[in-house]
This record gives structure tokens, sequence and C-alpha cells, in this order.
């Protein structure tokens, strides 16, 4: 199997079979991200691909679930998606969800014919990378779309039947901010119904573009007292069923949890974490990593 560049996916495909379908990040403009600075965008070739299935025929011919990498691979288009989805399914006919990143611009590039054609050759589930439903914010992560796009694009996923997972970051909004950024962020998840909300939380690294505006002044990151309490809120007002997926090791108090069935005890156990961590680092900004 190939692989060029960084790759990277969500932990909950840790068990997923990874096939390099393009290099790197098509947007990589995003102010707080800095995975694919240095990584030149590029599409795989066909040919590459096979070769890489045929591998995996060997190797892996039980594969029920299939990630494609790398950071936005659903940035390619429907043309280009459908024969990639009918080698998979040519040489690992147990395949029963193919899935990858994909923004919101990429959603937008496809026609709801593009949607259905793909969801009925496997491309069933996405991961969304939406980062906050606040509007002020989305600007300045310089995502690439607006908040009303958002919606749209995500319930026309809804009309496609193909599901999808929301990612977002506590914390994204700044310093004393965090509830309106919660409140906002929910509200889009209640409009769209992901079948799991995915949170991180944001955090400066390298010499990114939001490492420089937190060196600047011009970015006050959310005390982490604050970006608890946004989590708290959050899972407040979520009222859609879905899974809360909180696992990544970034996440101060991470775990999964069923909403809203689990939702007071979640508070709960972010009360007693808050408890148990001392004034210090609930009243600083604790240095996180991107991995």
């Amino acid at each position: 199997m190939k692989y060029t560049g960084p790759v990277y996916r969500p932990p909950y495909e840790a068990n997923s079979l990874l096939l390099q379908v393009t290099v790197g990040c098509a947007h990589n403009k995003c102010t707080f991200c800095t995975m694919y600075r240095d990584v030149r965008f590029s599409v795989e070739k066909i040919e590459q691909i096979e070769e890489d299935l045929k591998e995996a025929q060997q190797l892996y011919p039980n594969t029920k679930r299939l990630f494609l990498v790398n950071g936005d691979a659903f940035v390619l288009s429907a043309n280009r998606l459908k024969p990639i989805a009918k080698l998979i399914h040519q040489y690992l006919p147990k395949v029963e969800v193919i899935t990858m990143y994909a923004s919101i611009n990429n959603i937008k590039g496809k026609s709801d014919e593009d949607l259905l054609a793909l969801k009925k050759l496997g491309i069933n589930e996405l991961w969304v990378g939406v980062e906050t439903g606040h509007d002020q914010t989305l600007k300045y992560l310089n995502k690439g779309f607006s908040l009303e796009e958002a919606e749209q694009q995500l319930k026309r996923l809804n009309k496609a039947d193909i599901q999808f997972y929301f990612g977002f970051m506590f914390g994204a909004a700044g310093h004393n901010k965090g509830i309106e950024n919660a409140r906002d962020t929910a509200k889009l998840i209640n409009a769209t119904h992901p079948i799991g909300i995915v949170p991180t939380t944001l955090g400066a690294f390298g010499d990114g573009p939001l490492a420089k505006d937190v060196e600047k002044g011009l970015f006050e990151p959310a005390l982490e007292a604050e970006v608890l309490e946004e989590q708290k809120k959050l899972i407040e007002l979520v009222k859609i069923n879905t899974m809360y997926m909180g696992i990544h090791g970034i996440n101060t108090v991470s775990f999964d949890a069923q909403l809203p069935q689990q939702r007071e005890a979640v508070i709960d156990r972010i009360n007693n974490a808050m408890s148990n961590l001392d004034d210090a680092y609930l009243n600083g900004v604790p240095v996180r990593h991107s991995v």
C-alpha cells in the first residue's frame, strides 16, 4: 500500500483499511491547521489505487470498512470517485462502508444526482470538519464556507441519505465566547442531524496562523475552565439522538456517550473532573499537541 506524506484519520477509524486517493489537503488554508502546510496537494493515479487494492485483496480480503485518505478526499469529483468505488467493490466485495474526510465545499461541488449515485456505490458515511456553528468564528477559522452554506450542504447529505459525523472544536471562539459558541454549534447540530458529533479542542500549533495571532495578541485563547463549561453547555443543548464521540486525546475530559440519554451522567463526569483539576490548570491555557 502506497502512502505519501502525513496520513491522518479519525481515532474511530483505527481498524479501517486506509486507501490513499489524494495527497495533502485541497483547501489547506484553515487558520488553526498545520497538518498539511508543507504538503503539495495532488490526486493519486487510478492505476496506483488499483495496485493498492490488489495488494489489499491479498492482505485484507475480509475488509468491511474502508477510509479514503487524505485531508479532504471528498474533494474528488463524482466522476473520479465512482470508478474508485467500483474498483473497491471489485477487489474487496465485503466492503460495506466507504468513508473519508469531507469539507462543506466538497459537498457543494456535487449535484444531488452525484450524491445519490455515490451513496449507491457505498460512499455512505463522511467525516465533515465544520468546526463551529458560530458565524464570526467560522470566518476567522477561514474554512472557506459560510454558516448558511454549512447548513444547506449538510441537509443535502440528509436528503441523499449519506450519514455524516460532525467535527467541531471546543475553544474555537476564544476567550469569553465559549457559551455563545456552544449555543450556535448545538443549533447547527440539531438542524442537520449528524449520526455522531466529534469534538476536539482548539490548540495553537507550530508556526501556523493561529499561533502567530496568539503571539501577537490578535486571538486570546479560552481558559480551560471556559472550555469545559462550553463542553457542558453544548451537551446540554444537543437535543437530537446522536453519538458524542469525544475520545480524542487533545480533550481534557474525553469520553463517548449517547445523547440525549446519557446527558446528565456525562455532565456530572465533567463537573467531577473540574473539581479534581487544580486552579492553575483551569485558569490557564494548557499546551496541546496536534496528534
